[in-house]
């Protein structure tokens, strides 16, 4: 509960509030704009002033950061953990809080300033506190774990909503920035489901998220020419691992020859006089077929032949000519067994040497196929080592398509793994809701029983598991208007409030800005805000309403309620300059 709010600031209007509905009143003068009715009158500026002494972040626009307001401080008084405590904040130091009361015993002790006769701790830590003792969080050190756990901030925006976040937009939202996670899992801790499945769900989507732009730039682009399909490594890989098992092998075999460029030189050289020798054999080979025509196309003329030719012609020769033809055919003769014998001796000369060739070509070749069973059974250690180079290649190759492999089967079957455990929490978030069937049907019957007393006809709370986490809607017939909206948010802080004290959970005490009446009907209205001090009397928490005071309802009400018994003494206004809460105005 909210006992009081102060300031240094002379000109501050001191609030003062009791248990049960408190209504603080602004006055709004005739022609006031929305602008003055909130730094005027300060409806608004109060539940700024609220969130600015329970931790809220202080940014520059902030009105508690303004030239007017930043050098006072602002203190409220509270019950927290069943202690009343004081607790002031400065707006140029705002990471500084202040605190008076029994607080030894909090879960982060505050330092005790002797000299000053109070206790001081940082925001952070007051933060902590309050999430500690006002909704059992445990204190967090900051982990990554701790990402999507509920907070104390945003726990406590549920009762003390804020018009300039857009707090009245839709009963699970309290501003219009707040994700949907938050909400999910904000809610279940309020109600006591298990906030931890919503939790999972957001670090899902977040892994769905990254798997979905991998996949994306898998199929484009420089990743996808480095990564591919995994069906294309595969076979890459395939062929890579074969490769470096021939090279391996190969290496395994290898035999390092110390004097393998000489034998590979002598080979050479070797081979170059065979080729010579061959050569030389196909020379000699033509010269004895020319050689064996000549031999067997020497024969003597005949003379015989050259007798009888005369004596057909009727010539006699005489003894001394045919003498004389004797002696020619004699000379011819041992001329042609001259050339005879020169033909053959050159026939002869000729096949010895290509024998003697045949034989040196045997010989260089038996040489030539030592040399090369050698080199074949070995290699330069030159060779080797570019081998080994390349083998390493190889390797190196093969274990980069590998890791290939596994990104590109990881990314493709990412999808069907999420898939999967998405199914795995919609099923757990279906089991909890039966599990936890007496909380939702007290939170179903709590909401139908508010709405009841507004309307002819109940309105419903639905709570249901979603392949997205679990998803709470409120209805209340009626025609879709903001005035509906409002009292479904009315409806569903006032559930929240009561089962969060049934649980021992939350602040003690629920606070609604006056635009959560706006386009209400004022019957509405009234119905409202006495079923509000009723609830907050049957249940003991602390209702705090801001409204303006043309429009308080005068009737509505049932009998016996008096309205203005729970309208608080301090009243604002905007008629004059120091009517409003700080007591003067700013920009």
């Amino acid at each position: 509960m909210i006992r009081r709010f102060g300031s240094d600031l002379e000109s501050f209007k001191t609030l003062t509030f009791g248990p049960g509905l408190n209504i603080l009143l602004a006055d709004k003068s005739a022609g006031a704009t929305d602008r003055q009715s909130r730094n005027g009158a300060g409806k608004t500026s109060f539940i700024e002033l609220v969130h600015f002494v329970f931790g809220a972040d202080v940014r520059k626009e902030s009105i508690f950061r303004s030239e007017v307001l930043s050098p006072w401080t602002f203190d409220v008084a509270a019950d927290i953990a069943g202690e009343e405590v004081s607790a002031a904040r400065n707006g140029a130091k705002p990471s500084r809080i202040l605190i008076n009361g029994p607080v030894e015993d909090w879960p982060v002790s505050p330092q005790f300033d002797q000299r000053a006769g109070h206790h001081e701790l940082s925001n952070e830590n007051w933060k902590a506190n309050l999430g500690a003792l006002w909704f059992g969080l445990p204190v967090s050190g900051g982990d990554e774990a701790d990402r999507f756990q509920p907070s104390f901030r945003s726990l406590f925006s549920y009762f003390a909503r804020r018009q300039l976040s857009g707090g009245f937009q839709q009963p699970m939202q309290h501003s219009t920035m707040q994700q949907t996670w938050d909400q999910q899992v904000s809610i279940c801790y309020l109600l006591g489901l298990d906030w931890t499945i919503p939790g999972k769900f957001q670090e899902l989507r977040g892994q769905e998220k990254v798997a979905q732009e991998l996949r994306k730039a898998a199929r484009g682009g420089d990743l996808g020419r480095f990564f591919g399909k995994a069906a294309d490594l595969r076979t890459r890989l395939t062929i890579a691992e074969a490769r470096a098992q021939r090279l391996r092998e190969q290496l395994d075999n290898f035999e390092v020859v110390p004097e393998y460029k000489e034998l590979e030189r002598e080979a050479n050289e070797i081979t170059r006089e065979i080729d010579g020798l061959n050569v030389e054999n196909v020379m000699d080979g033509d010269l004895l077929q020319q050689l064996r025509a000549s031999l067997s196309e020497e024969d003597a003329p005949d003379l015989g032949d050259v007798t009888k030719l005369y004596a057909e012609a009727g010539v006699l020769l005489p003894d001394m000519v045919r003498r004389r033809f004797d002696e020619v055919e004699r000379f011819h003769r041992t001329i042609i067994e001259n050339r005879r014998a020169h033909l053959s001796a050159e026939i002869e000369s000729a096949e010895a040497r290509g024998v003697e060739r045949d034989r040196r070509i045997a010989d260089r070749d038996r040489r030539r196929r030592q040399i090369m069973n050698v080199l074949r059974s070995g290699g330069a250690l030159e060779h080797y080592t570019s081998l080994r180079e390349e083998a390493g290649r190889a390797e190196a190759e093969v274990e980069s398509l590998r890791q290939r492999l596994e990104i590109a089967e990881r990314i493709e079957s990412t999808k069907a793994e999420l898939d999967i455990e998405r199914a795995n929490l919609t099923k757990a978030l279906r089991d909890d809701i039966h599990e936890r069937e007496a909380i939702i049907r007290e939170a179903i019957l709590a909401f139908e029983s508010l709405s009841e007393s507004l309307y002819e006809k109940a309105g419903s709370l639905t709570i249901s598991e979603t392949g997205n986490g679990p998803q709470f809607e409120v209805h209340i017939e009626g025609q879709r208007s903001k005035g509906i909206t409002n009292m479904q948010i009315f409806c569903f802080d006032l559930m929240l409030t009561e089962l969060s004290i049934k649980q021992g959970r939350g602040p003690g005490f629920l606070i609604h800005d006056s635009h959560l009446f706006d386009g209400v009907d004022e019957r509405q209205v009234a119905k409202a805000l006495q079923l509000g001090a009723e609830r907050a009397k049957a249940t003991g928490f602390q209702y705090i309403v801001t409204m303006n005071s043309d429009a308080l309802p005068k009737e509505g009400f049932q009998r016996g309620f008096d309205i203005q018994a729970h309208v608080i003494d301090t009243k604002l206004t905007d008629a004059t300059d120091t009517g409003g809460l700080f007591g003067l105005r700013f920009n």
